[in-house]
């Protein structure tokens, strides 16, 4: 018996499939799995069958075109080609989790062996043909990934599959970009690293630490900070990132316990140990091409270049993420923010309401800048 990679496209009514696996069965072939990809045209219907050794190319085609399919295709396979299509998709899936560089290789496996190249320069344009799907770049700013492949026909569920693994990938580079460890001005190390669930109590507490002008220049309006259930969604974006800051507990103020140190080797700072807290956040949110991004830094810590090295780490992430360009809102009297905005690359758009500025900068600027 020999494996074969079967698809035709077959008209989506009751009973056309039944015919087709009927006209195989008569042949000889057994059916070991089945996918339905649901097209304009009609239903494909992708098959690894085992097939007599005796029954050709041209023979097994032909079984399918009496079973009233359509568009044949047909290949020879091997073993590998029992994995189901989910356990493939998310063993690659967490391959690229761990490394998002593999993705032009995860995609190649994903949609069996297709040439995956890099194009870049002009407007990202997303979608698929029959030979040709593509898809949104996350490592450069308005390119794509040109997947190609002659046969069989690429299909939307296929094009669907790739757009997720390529957001796999999108989600694993912003979280490698958002860990890092910042020097301050004065000496001080703060990690930087993804807020998630895990942080809302420790941001909730760092919000009542804030004064109400600090709340209120974050926030736009008199608060004490937003609800536990809207903090949570402020730390897990559907779509950006939020970022926190994090002291090691031997640079808290008021001498709170933690690590011996000398002047030769200062400590690092270590995310969620004993004694160490959040000082910062900072989110990058949006929908569509622009993210708005928001700051907020506890009082004790503010005018230590904190805020600054936050922000201009959470703007590396705007491309990565997909945005085209971010903007910021501040009060006309918010000095420590305007100071802020007065190093990041030129606007491409300054408005005014009021006492509110907004001010929006192009993505391409800001890897240029930041």
């Amino acid at each position: 018996m020999a494996l074969w990679r079967v698809r035709a496209t077959v008209d989506d009514r009751p009973g056309f499939l039944a015919v087709l696996t009927a006209s195989l069965a008569l042949r000889s072939v057994n059916i070991l799995a089945v996918q339905v990809h649901t097209t304009e045209a009609g239903a494909v219907d992708d098959f690894l069958v085992d097939a007599p050794d005796a029954l050709s190319e041209d023979e097994l085609v032909a079984a399918i075109e009496r079973g009233r399919g359509r568009d044949a295709w047909v290949s020879r396979t091997d073993v590998y080609g029992l994995i189901d299509p989910p356990t493939q998709a998310l063993g690659l899936a967490a391959r690229l989790a761990a490394d998002p560089d593999g993705l032009h290789g995860a995609l190649s496996g994903l949609l069996g062996g297709s040439l995956v190249r890099r194009e870049q320069g002009g407007a990202t344009v997303t979608g698929h043909s029959d030979t040709t799907m593509r898809l949104a770049d996350p490592f450069t700013d308005n390119g794509v990934l040109v997947v190609t492949r002659l046969a069989p026909a690429f299909t939307p569920a296929e094009f669907a599959r790739a757009q997720a693994l390529v957001e796999v990938a999108r989600a694993a580079l912003t979280r490698r970009l958002a860990n890092a460890v910042a020097l301050l001005p004065d000496g001080t190390e703060v990690a930087f690293r993804p807020a998630g669930s895990a942080d809302v109590s420790a941001v909730d507490e760092m919000h009542a630490r804030c004064g109400d002008r600090s709340l209120f220049m974050r926030y736009l309006a008199g608060t004490r900070g937003p609800s536990r259930g809207r903090l949570s969604r402020l730390l897990t974006p559907a779509r950006g990132c939020t970022l926190v800051a994090e002291t090691s507990p031997v640079a808290l103020p008021g001498g709170l316990p933690g690590r011996q140190t000398t002047d030769d080797f200062p400590p690092e700072p270590v995310p969620g140990t004993a004694g160490s807290r959040i000082v910062a956040v900072a989110n990058l949110i949006g929908e569509g091409e622009t993210a708005e991004v928001a700051l907020l830094v506890e009082d004790g810590w503010q005018r230590r270049g904190i805020g600054t090295a936050l922000l201009r780490r959470l703007l590396t992430l705007a491309g990565p993420a997909g945005f085209r360009s971010v903007t910021l809102h501040t009060h006309c009297d918010n000095d420590a923010m305007l100071r802020t905005m007065k190093r990041l690359p030129h606007p491409t758009r300054t408005d005014r309401d009021g006492t509110l500025i907004s001010a929006t900068i192009a993505v391409s600027e800001l890897r240029a800048a930041v």
